[in-house]
């Protein structure tokens, strides 16, 4: 099978980034010919202020990249073509190109942007869905994007003018979402049900069953207030028993977090700063457990799939993903997002339950051998293209472009 897989890259890299290329990779490594068409962000760092918010308009509508994907369908004629990300610099208008040449097109959606011009649906400390239930003129009113009303309300039109299309228009053949929570959120906010697939993330190189229960408890991800690791800390000053921290990661919240840790007296707590991911599998195989105190709506944390890898349980926030992808007392905890106090009771426990924490860590890993690895991922994406091609292949309604 021939792929033209496209990816934007953020400025800020992420885990759409990891499964973007590991995706790549597994195709290729299954025989197959991977042809990619990648841009960044960090083009915009090249631009004045007036020229980004030019590009920010042309969210929609990108004649450059429209022009590249027009060369490499004509050229390397795919037999579909897998869009991961086209925000900002590649625009949906590759869409027109692929639908003009009869290539059908699969998009993933990692975040929330089809839904919510801050793709997250986060906002002053709290979950937010106002343009869900209301509609994309709360998100110019708060200025979701960037702190600015007139960059939110760029791509509120560049949203608007996507959902007329997604009704005229039959551009985009199917979606893959990596949790029911984020298939469900995709219907209620108007994507045909049929056209939404799940299919999770999966792990590239098993790091292996850790050997032991471990000796400290782990975050691992960016230091901002989404991932609430302020009420992390809240939770830590609450414990009876002092219980290892070790916190990996960098962040705006950085300088805070350490502040604070002094501030509430908790010489348990340690930085080890941005670490690489073999550095990172390595502190979960000797952790205890894995901490993971969002404040808001994860769409597949890559740091779940790989704790599950090492067979270490993760304790997490009763929210969104994050509570569909943890058995509560089988492979981790819930406790309440943004509670400090009940996260304080399941670290308690889970420190001094180590005998039940070494079950769930054998569960992790199992979970991990079903749901997580390379093959599993293989075989339902290659289900998924099947499914794409056939459909295409007999159905009967024009294209429309």
């Amino acid at each position: 099978m021939k792929i033209l897989l496209i990816h934007n890259y953020y400025q800020q890299p992420g885990g759409e980034d990891v499964v973007f290329e590991q995706e790549g990779r597994l195709l290729q490594q299954h025989g197959h010919e991977v042809i990619t068409y990648q841009r960044s962000n960090h083009e915009l760092e090249q631009m004045s202020a007036l020229k980004r918010l030019a590009r920010l308009k042309q969210a929609v509508s990108a004649k450059d990249s429209k022009r590249d994907v027009r060369q490499l369908l004509h050229k390397h004629k795919p037999d579909l073509v897998h869009v991961h990300n086209t925000f900002m610099m590649i625009s949906t208008s590759v869409y027109e190109e692929c639908c003009e040449m009869r290539v059908p097109v699969i998009q993933t959606l990692q975040n929330y942007r089809l839904l919510c011009p801050a793709a997250f649906f986060y906002r002053d400390g709290h979950v937010c869905e106002e343009c869900t239930n209301h509609g994309l003129v709360r998100s110019v009113l708060h200025g979701c994007y960037r702190d600015s009303r007139a960059s939110t309300a760029a791509v509120a039109l560049m949203l608007n003018r996507q959902r007329v299309g997604r009704r005229r228009n039959n551009e985009v053949s199917g979606y893959l979402v990596a949790t029911e929570f984020a298939r469900t959120k995709f219907i209620n906010g108007g994507l045909p049900a049929a056209k939404i697939h799940v299919k999770p993330n999966f792990v590239d190189n098993d790091p292996g069953e850790r050997g032991g229960v471990g000796n400290y408890a782990l975050f691992a991800g960016r230091l901002s207030p989404e991932k609430g690791v302020l009420t992390l800390l809240a939770g830590w000053s609450q414990l009876g028993t002092p219980v290892p921290l070790m916190i990996v990661g960098d962040g705006p919240l950085r300088s805070q977090l350490e502040a604070e840790v002094a501030k509430r007296n908790l010489p348990q707590v340690t930085f080890r700063g941005r670490l690489n991911i073999s550095e990172t599998r390595a502190a979960m195989k000797q952790a205890a457990f894995l901490m993971l105190p969002s404040l808001w709506y994860e769409g597949f944390p890559m740091v779940i799939a790989e704790s599950l890898a090492c067979g270490t349980p993760v304790l997490g926030s009763r929210l969104g993903a994050t509570e569909e992808l943890i058995d509560d007392g089988r492979t981790g905890l819930h406790f309440t997002a943004g509670d400090a106090s009940d996260l304080a009771r399941k670290v308690e426990w889970a420190w001094s339950h180590r005998s039940e924490i070494a079950a769930m860590g054998h569960e992790a890993r199992r979970e991990y051998e079903t749901l997580y690895t390379p093959e599993k991922n293989y075989s339902q994406l290659m289900d998924i293209y099947e499914w794409l091609l056939s459909e295409c292949a007999h159905s009967t309604a024009p294209i429309v472009c």
